[in-house]
Parts: C-alpha cells; structure tokens; sequence
C-alpha cells in the first residue's frame, strides 16, 4: 500500500520539468528575435517582468485574503461610484509601485484613480500602462475568480507626459494582458504576435507556458451575459438573444467577473456580451483598461470584439474612464449579432 506521502512525493517528482519555457524566460526570448529587425531597448521586458512581479504578488494576498483579513469594504467608493474593497487597494498599490520601479512606464491610468498617475522624472520610460488592478471584486468575499487586466501603450508624442498620450486608440496597443484568479493562477499575454497562456506554479514561483498560440474557436455554443438587464437592451441584442435559445440553444453561462468569462469564451467559443441598457446607454465596461485590453487578445487569438457599431479597438476614447457596450469572442457569433444590431438600426 503506498502511503499518502510517498504518492504526492511520486507525483511532485514527475510534475518538475526540466526544461520548462517560464514567462521571463518567454519574454527574453522574444525580446532576442526582435532585436534583429527593431532598434530593441529592453524597457518593454522590464515593464512585463513587473507586471509578472505585480500579478504573483496579487495571487499571493488572494489566496491569503480570509486570513490576512482582506475581505470587505474598505469604506470608501472609487472613481466609478462602486465600493472599494481591501483587495483592491492593495492590489493597486502593487501595480503602481511595481511599474513605477519598471523604469519603463512613464504614466499609469487605473480604475481607482480618477486622474493619470504620473511617474516622476527620473523614472519614466516611453510606456504607458493602462490597468483594472482587480476586475470583479465584487465577488472577492463569495471566492469567485478575479482578475487584473492591462493594456501596454507606446508614448506617441516627446515632452513631458499627460492625459492626452493615454487617449489613444486601440490599434496602438503594444502588449496585453489579463490575469486569472481562480483555481489557479493563469496569465494570458499577448505582445501582437498571438496570445500565449501561462500557469503560475506555485512550487516554482514561475509562471510555465502550458497553452502556447492559444486560439478562439470561430464559432461556439455558449453566450455569457447578464439577462437580469434584458428589457433594457436594446432590439436587435434581444431578438439575437432569443435566435440563440432556438432549435439547438446555445448554453448559458456568466460569472459576473469580465476575466474569468472572457477566458472562458477565449477558450470554448462563443460570444461574451455586455450591452449598453436605458440607464447606461453608452455601457458599463471601461474602454482603457478593459474593452481594448480583452479586444486585442480576442483579435490576436482569432476572434472579434465590437461595440455593436465598430471594433472596440477603432475606438479614440476622449476620457480616461470612459465606456462602451462590448460584445467578443467567436468571430461568426460576433458577425451573427451585428446581422441582428444592424437590421434594427436600419429599420
């Protein structure tokens, strides 16, 4: 009989690689490849290499949130008028700090600050970072998956940093990113040449490349949405909706956390959405660090991401804060809900 020790000993052994392609080791790698053909200066390595920094860290107090006391409100609202939990101080303090001591970043834009976070003078770099430090918290104290999501920005213009240089459109995007709080750690990184998924191991304390070239199948059989909000989408998004729970219905699944059914989406197929409503007509999702940055992974592993109207990436946001209705995934169910937005519109 094998004893419960010796098994997971068994299992610990056959579990270590010996030659495991890590997320630094990635991006070095690809940081080699383009220096042959660009002027490479290595400040795009350093800001990913914090941000990894950031993310173990911020899955470090998550695992450890009920114990560390953690959970709750922090007794103060965000920007957005929504209540800031613990969690999410901390972790944008971590981002912060982090990409501040990148010397790679010479501005920030979160979900919980108002303005831009300049960095100062002697630490700038050409990158700006736009960021939701923990997206979904609402459901921190019920343990459902969280996450960060980031979208990497080239600085377009010389002189001193400003608003301005962070209202870019989508299509500028350098790099992206989300991480994924659940079960285990999961970071899904995109540098433009598509969409690489990494497990953090927490043996190692390295994220492991475990989905290489990770792909959204063209079309799926699930929708992820809020129905609760029904009644006030608008039409074409209800009569799309219906036509999915004809004949064969697509299953439903939502999570109520834009990271976990994002990858979810990214992963099986099908179509993610988050209408605008009578109350929020121009939607509730952040365009800086939230539609463009799941945009681009969405574009890069082969799907599409739209606004209803136009691709989110197209979008030239005039306010750090600003929103929009965001509806991605499989590119035929995506291309299926704007036969149904357009034929209304039309009409």
């Amino acid at each position: 009989m094998i004893s419960l020790n010796t098994a997971v000993g068994r299992m610990s052994a056959e579990a270590i690689p010996t030659d495991c392609m890590t997320l630094t080791r990635w991006i070095l790698r690809e940081a080699k490849e383009k220096s042959r053909s660009e002027n490479v200066t290595g400040e795009l390595t350093q800001l990913l290499s914090s941000i990894q920094t950031a993310v173990k860290a911020v899955s470090a107090a998550v695992r450890r949130a009920g114990i560390s006391d953690l959970f709750g409100v922090a007794g103060n609202t965000n920007v957005q008028g929504e209540e800031v939990k613990k969690l999410d101080i901390l972790a944008n303090d971590l981002f912060i700090n982090m990409l501040r001591s990148s010397y790679a970043c010479c501005m920030m834009v979160s979900e919980e600050n108002e303005n831009v976070i300049e960095v100062d003078a002697e630490h700038q770099g050409k990158y700006i970072v736009t960021f939701d430090p923990l997206d979904g918290s609402s459901n921190i104290d019920c343990l459902v998956s969280i996450g960060t999501i980031f979208a990497i920005f080239k600085k377009q213009h010389p002189g001193p940093p400003g608003k301005a240089d962070a209202l870019q459109s989508g299509r500028n995007i350098v790099a992206a990113g989300y991480a994924l709080y659940g079960s285990a750690t999961m970071l899904v990184l995109s540098t433009g040449e598509g969409v690489q998924g990494f497990m953090l191991d927490p043996s190692l304390g390295e994220f492991l490349l475990t989905e290489p070239d990770m792909k959204c199948p063209p079309r799926g059989s699930i929708y992820s949405v809020n129905e609760g909000y029904e009644e006030s989408w608008e039409e074409g998004v209800r009569e799309y909706l219906k036509e999915k729970k004809r004949g064969k219905p697509y299953s439903a699944r939502y999570i109520g956390s834009m990271v976990a059914d994002v990858h979810r989406t990214l992963k099986y197929g099908g179509i993610f959405m988050y209408p605008a409503t009578k109350s929020n007509t121009m939607g509730k999702l952040r365009v800086l660090y939230e539609g463009m940055p799941m945009a681009f992974l969405m574009e890069q592993a082969g799907g599409a991401a739209t606004d209803g109207r136009q691709p989110i990436l197209d979008i030239v946001p005039s306010g750090l804060h600003d929103r929009s209705p965001v509806f991605m995934g499989s590119t035929q169910d995506v291309e299926e809900l704007g036969e149904f937005t357009n034929r209304r519109n039309e009409n």
